[in-house]
């Protein structure tokens, strides 16, 4: 047998799981020789865990800015996200069996991701607005390339109500633009096995706005997918940031509500907890596609309330809250 097949046979006994317990390729060394046959060289051995970390359908995965091997996971799971859930079911989460149990906490792990994306998109001057007719019940499937689940609107520096006019009248006299919009996909687990549908589906949505990111809770260890990722970055676009919270750690956070109308001092708190890692940088279109954004109208009458909103701020000459009612 082969020495690719006899350690695709063996790592996944030895690899461990979790990242953060990740075997440095020395002590995997010992390790694996205790698991095949043949005398092969350290430095066999070596370039073949680095090769066949490379490899998505390999066991091995090697950790993202950092040292060591783990053992890649098995596809994502169907109710790793909101996203998934919609995509599958169209919606329908009865089609998904009867354990509610299970289907209830995955979705409270994404609707408390969604709310601490929105306040960390708030203590970062950014306003979002929260796309929910186009990924409703009854909604085509088809809109998950259409709508991103958050829209990141930046006003370039007019957060600050006291500056507010006169940034506006300053970009009104430069012939440039009073905001920038960013669309955003929410995931809560990235996957070597998903990853393009991911970042395909984030691109699609986004193609009407300045650009894309696709917001990850869990982080990104693996480091072919981080690899991966920036391929497709560098060719289209989209941004990847990870968030650092394990699912367990989203267990632990505050209902959503909570996390929405917490005060300055236990925002802080939330925000000190998140470990933010951006894969890769989203790239910003200087212009909109007005074309397309208007051409989805049809789809929701949330476009009609996203441009009577951005407009409000517009003619206000200071960005106002978005109001949901």
């Amino acid at each position: 047998m082969s020495l690719r097949k006899q350690l695709n046979q063996a790592l996944p006994e030895i690899l461990p799981a979790n990242p953060k317990d990740a075997i440095k390729g020395t002590e995997l060394i010992r390790l694996i020789r205790m698991k095949i046959e043949g005398n092969y060289s350290d430095a066999s051995l070596r370039y073949h865990f680095s090769i066949m970390s490379c490899d998505p359908g390999s066991p091995i995965a090697k950790v993202e800015k950092g040292q060591g091997y783990y053992r890649r996971t098995a596809p994502v799971p169907v109710l790793s996200s909101a996203q998934e859930i919609l995509s599958l079911s169209q919606g329908r989460l009865d089609d998904l069996g009867p354990d509610r149990e299970v289907i209830d906490i995955a979705l409270m792990r994404v609707k408390k991701f969604r709310a601490i994306v929105q306040r960390w998109a708030e203590v970062n001057g950014r306003q979002p607005f929260i796309f929910r007719e186009p990924f409703a019940a009854n909604a085509p499937v088809g809109n998950l390339w259409k709508f991103p689940e958050m829209l990141l609107v930046d006003w370039d520096g007019a957060m600050d109500r006291d500056e507010a006019a006169s940034i506006f009248n300053m970009k009104k006299q430069l012939n440039l633009p009073s905001f920038s919009l960013m669309a955003a996909r929410l995931r809560i687990q990235s996957g070597i096995h998903s990853f393009r549908e991911d970042f395909f589906q984030a691109l699609s949505s986004s193609e009407w706005a300045n650009g894309g990111e696709i917001f990850y809770a869990e982080p990104i260890q693996d480091e072919a997918l981080a690899d991966a990722y920036r391929r497709l970055n560098s060719t289209f676009g989209v941004g990847i940031t990870s968030f650092g919270l394990e699912p367990l750690m989203l267990d632990e956070l505050p209902r959503p509500a909570e996390i929405l109308n917490a005060q300055p001092r236990e925002t802080e708190a939330l925000m000190d907890r998140l470990d933010i890692n951006r894969i890769a940088k989203a790239k910003v279109r200087p212009h909109l596609n007005w074309a397309a954004l208007d051409a989805l109208r049809n789809d929701t009458q949330e476009i009609t309330k996203l441009f009577n909103w951005l407009s409000e701020g517009i003619e206000s000459q200071k960005p106002v809250s978005y109001n949901e009612g």
